[in-house]
């Protein structure tokens, strides 16, 4: 596949994600600044510019790093702990195209970290080259960064910054440190050794009556090795990383977009799966006749599926609900055949029972025809987020993993109460 067409599936994947009708509009508004960096993404590949991140501790030289690659102070620098507070981001004008862009984040382990580590983390997602940089060998935070990034597949280049404070013999063992470290995170050519803001060198000047004079004269940054690899990649790889950055960072947020329709669809599915086991209760509760009751049972369970499918998007006929509702209630028979043999008896109860026996036996009967639909649509509603399937473990597991989340004495107790409370009101 050539680059242009990664580029073109990667430009497809994003615009699809801004035009998903399947969110709500809460949703939607939720992930308002997700969809707003789509935006950014796309028009970033439109003009075809390319994004290079620098990440690291504090004080490492991220801010000189920049600096020394654009030959101008535009990035801010201080002895102060954490002088970079918010990303900051100057063009690179390296190329005639003016396509590049250099991004510096706060440090990975400032006051207030998580916050500060997530904004850069998220930088990273959208920039195209993040450059990691270290002042010597790396700590436990540093290696977990790098660590997340490179399962990320994130291309890095790994910059050991001040390197002129090390002994040529000193900067070999902590190269063959490092890389012995990193494994396969790293390859070697991506780990490269820079002086970005060496300190100024003291000149001794001897005048014509042998009078000696300091002064400091500016060292110049040691950057070569860094802009070469850069080019390297840059050349290489240019629009590769921006396509690839693109499709990753598309498919994080297709994960995300995913989780809230299904979150979506879960608290729309949660209202209707109590809506029909309330009528079902009713129904059941009301209708004196033992066999009519389960003639309503199984005609409000069928649709209570028919409603969940529609949905979840997975629309099914009364004929494939009704199959569906036969293989949960197989499953439940053999689950929880105790629960059936109360209904039956509260059945019995109240085809021969009374006055007050009858509303009681009656709510207690109705109280379980809502439990047993609440289980028949919490199956069903498993079933059609995984796509009309029961996964890897069956139908079994899913629904006993159900009814271990429920709170059985505590829904049935709720709902007789709901269900006698209709029936006294309607009657009244």
């Amino acid at each position: 596949m050539t680059t242009d067409s990664h580029l073109d599936q990667a430009r497809d994947s994003l615009e699809l994600l801004l035009q998903d009708q399947r969110l709500p509009p809460e949703a939607r508004a939720e992930l308002a600044d997700d969809f707003s960096q789509v935006q950014a993404m796309l028009d970033k590949i439109e003009h075809g510019h390319i994004h290079i991140a620098v990440l690291g501790r504090v004080s490492v030289g991220k801010s000189s790093v920049l600096n020394a690659l654009i030959g101008e102070q535009r990035f801010s620098t201080s002895a102060l702990h954490g002088e970079t507070k918010h990303n900051e981001m100057a063009h690179w004008n390296e190329q005639e195209s003016g396509s590049l862009f250099l991004i510096d984040t706060p440090g990975i382990n400032e006051i207030d970290g998580e916050a500060r580590e997530r904004m850069a983390h998220e930088v990273s997602q959208r920039s195209d080259l993040v450059l990691f940089v270290i002042d010597g060998d790396m700590t436990d935070s540093e290696y977990e960064a790098l660590q997340q990034l490179a399962q990320e597949h994130r291309p890095l280049l790994l910059v050991l910054n001040k390197c002129d404070r090390y002994t040529s013999v000193q900067r070999t063992e902590l190269r063959d440190s490092l890389l012995a470290r990193l494994g396969n995170l790293i390859p070697v050519e991506n780990l490269v050794e820079v002086a970005a803001d060496p300190p100024a060198r003291i000149v001794i000047s001897i005048d014509a009556e042998g009078m000696e004079t300091e002064t400091e004269r500016p060292s110049p940054p040691d950057i070569t090795v860094l802009k070469e690899r850069i080019w390297e990649i840059l050349e290489a790889e240019g629009k590769t990383l921006a396509a690839l950055n693109a499709s990753l960072f598309a498919g994080d947020l297709s994960d995300k977009v995913g989780m809230r329709v299904l979150a979506a669809r879960s608290q729309l599915g949660e209202k209707v799966i109590r809506s029909y086991s309330l009528v079902k209760g009713l129904a059941v509760a009301i209708n004196p006749v033992p066999v009519a009751d389960l003639a309503a049972a199984i005609a409000v369970d069928i649709s209570m599926i028919v409603h969940l499918s529609n949905v979840y998007g997975m629309p099914m006929t009364r004929s494939q609900s009704g199959t569906l509702i036969k293989a949960i209630s197989g499953q439940l028979l053999l689950l929880m055949g105790a629960t059936w043999l109360v209904h039956l008896a509260s059945s019995l109860l109240k085809a021969g029972s009374v006055g007050l026996s009858t509303l009681l036996t009656a709510g207690a009967q109705g109280a379980v025809a809502y439990y047993s639909t609440y289980v028949v649509g919490r199956a069903a509603e498993e079933y059609l987020a995984a796509g009309c399937s029961w996964g890897e473990d069956g139908p079994k597991q899913v629904i006993r993993n159900i009814l271990d989340t429920i709170d059985r004495d505590s829904m049935l107790a709720g709902a007789r109460k709901d269900i006698l409370a209709r029936i006294r009101t309607t009657r009244s």
